[in-house]
């Protein structure tokens, strides 16, 4: 085989090392990113609302924008605000988000959940028959309310609302209505109001909202409730507003609003959350009849706190790789990213003495030689016989022999060089030792 053959045969023995070890690397990373850093999950869990209700078609339009980066979205309809709550609290029930009307958490379900942001208004309404209730609701005692199901975020509301102004089970039938049942009773008259947690969007907000039969409470003391619950915030329904041509409602109104926040348990990966932060602000943030343009998702913890993904993106907004990748890449190379940084950190001093290592080995390859060219030379200085000088002759061609076949990178060639350069200096001496005993 000429020259040109073995180096054409090196290259490619080299190029296929390289493949090899490519592979070999690439699955190593796959590893090591899905054990030690993890991919998000392709399924995630959001506890909702009822059918029909704003929670359980503001929960399809999530799984809409998630289904474009391919994850799926499952949506699980609820009561409300506290069956969400509950299942949100409970590990076992594969929930991982989920809307939360501010007010509702109690302590004991706080430690395993977190707060992404606030995304809306849910304004209370009080709808009634009649006599306006009074200035302090006492208009209402003995009649029948609906202040909403068990597990409904407007039934916390409403019995927290109607207790601090004295209006209590005693005499007054509370009734535990859906939102839509409520609407419609109140309208057919078979019951004398109702408190519902709903959006300006609802169809029976509208509806009671044009009903000349059906009034709204306009809170009076709605600085004082605000006080005292700070999770309630003021907002203006403005006069006409729902119908301009009968002036309907025939006046400003004033209620009170919890904030709803969109909620996850804390071990949920971090880039499902900024995924669903993401469809928060393509959903969230127009304006509309409670709120500025922009307005929402708002960096908010109103009963929880905010997680520490959510924190970042309200500053810095989409992580950098997500803004310029696919979401899937992105999480990807994140993880590696997170997986590769501590293995830098600890082979970097290697990584350093790795060149000064190498070049070490490949100069005591050749020195080692060196070292016996150098014993030869004193034998050589110490022999007087023509046998002895033929030994060396000998042990002289097998270093020569070793000296030809050792494979070096081409920048220490010159090392090897001088060593056959240096072995043909001694085996000159040689000759010229033996050449007079000869004579």
């Amino acid at each position: 085989m000429d020259i040109r053959e073995r180096i054409r045969a090196r290259g490619r023995t080299v190029r296929f090392a390289f493949v090899a070890a490519g592979a070999v690397a690439l699955v190593a990373m796959f590893w090591g990113v899905s054990m030690l850093s993890p991919l998000p999950p392709r399924t995630v869990t959001m506890t909702t609302g009822s059918e029909g209700g704003a929670y359980h078609e503001l929960g399809k339009r999530y799984r809409e924008i998630l289904a474009r980066s391919g994850v799926e979205l499952r949506l699980l309809a609820s009561e409300g605000g506290i069956e969400n709550l509950r299942r949100l609290s409970d590990p076992r029930s594969g929930v991982s988000v989920g809307f939360m009307q501010g007010g509702a958490t109690g302590d004991s379900e706080r430690k395993d959940l977190v707060s992404l942001a606030t995304v809306s208004y849910e304004p209370l309404w009080f709808f009634y028959r009649g006599r306006h209730p009074g200035r302090k609701l006492e208009g209402l005692r003995g009649k029948g309310i609906s202040i909403g199901p068990e597990g409904s975020g407007t039934r916390i509301l409403a019995t927290t609302l109607l207790a601090a102004n004295g209006i209590d089970r005693d005499g007054t039938r509370l009734l535990p209505l859906s939102l839509h049942d409520a609407g419609e009773q109140l309208l057919s008259g078979r019951i004398d109001a109702a408190l519902m947690v709903a959006s300006w969007e609802s169809t029976v907000v509208r509806r009671l909202l044009a009903s000349e039969d059906v009034e709204t409470v306009s809170f009076p003391r709605a600085d004082a409730l605000t006080a005292l619950y700070p999770y309630l915030n003021k907002v203006t329904v403005p006069e006409g507003v729902g119908d301009l041509a009968r002036n309907r409602p025939p006046a400003d109104l004033v209620l009170l609003a919890p904030k709803t926040s969109l909620v996850v348990r804390k071990e949920l990966h971090p880039a499902i959350q900024n995924l669903l932060l993401d469809a928060a602000t393509e959903i969230h943030s127009g304006a509309g009849i409670f709120q500025k343009a922009g307005q929402f998702p708002a960096a908010e913890s109103v009963d929880l706190p905010l997680s520490d993904a959510a924190r970042q993106f309200h500053k810095t907004g989409r992580p950098f790789l997500q803004r310029y990748l696919p979401f899937w890449a992105a999480a990807f190379l994140w993880g590696l990213i997170l997986l590769l940084i501590p293995v830098v950190g600890a082979l970097y001093p290697l990584f350093r003495l790795a060149p000064a290592l190498y070049g070490w080995g490949m100069r005591r390859r050749i020195f080692r030689l060196y070292g016996e060219l150098k014993f030869l030379e004193g034998d050589l200085e110490r022999s007087d016989s023509t046998e002895g000088a033929g030994d060396l002759a000998e042990q002289l061609e097998r270093l020569e022999g070793r000296a030809n076949h050792i494979q070096v990178p081409l920048a220490y060639t010159n090392l090897l060089y001088n060593l056959r350069r240096d072995i043909q200096l001694v085996r000159e001496r040689l000759a010229a030792r033996r050449g007079p005993q000869a004579r």
